[in-house]
Formats: structure tokens, C-alpha cells, sequence
């Protein structure tokens, strides 16, 4: 289903700054194998937003946007 996954410049450098990019590089590599249940991706409430998240790690979730085969994060929220 998903064969895409886009992050912008300013949040990679959000990741870096926070030795977050193995752990997100790992999470990416997951969703793009079909393997949702190891970073927990599901689709947020209220559903009809259409907002996805999934775990980077125990503390920090991704946010992303479904556009077809593309997940396009948008934002990486602290989840604590």
C-alpha cells in the first residue's frame, strides 16, 4: 500500500537534533516493507481527518497525511 514516505528538510534536522534519524530511518524502512504492527501505524481519531501516526520511538510519534501511495509526514509530535 504505501511506497513513498516524504518528511521535509526542517523536520529531519528537528530528528538530527535530537539523535532521532536510526530510529526514524528503521521506522521508514518498516512501513515501506508492509510492516505497520513494529512502528504502530494507524490512523488517528477522529478517522475522517484522515491523520496517520506511527512510533519512531517510546517517546516520539510521527504524524503523516495519506496521499495515495505516499505518507507525507507533517509534523513529530512528543508524545509524553
Amino acid at each position: 500500500m504505501i511506497e513513498k514516505v516524504l518528511i521535509s528538510d526542517d523536520l529531519i534536522d528537528f530528528l538530527e537534533k535530537r539523535r532521532l534519524s536510526e530510529q526514524y530511518k528503521k521506522a521508514k524502512k518498516y512501513i515501506l516493507k508492509w510492516l505497520y504492527k513494529q512502528v504502530n501505524l494507524k490512523l488517528r481519531e477522529p478517522k475522517k481527518i484522515g491523520i496517520y501516526y506511527f512510533r519512531i520511538n517510546k517517546q516520539f510519534r510521527a504524524l503523516a497525511k495519506l496521499d495515495w501511495n505516499t505518507l507525507k509526514i507533517f509534523d513529530i509530535d512528543n508524545h509524553q
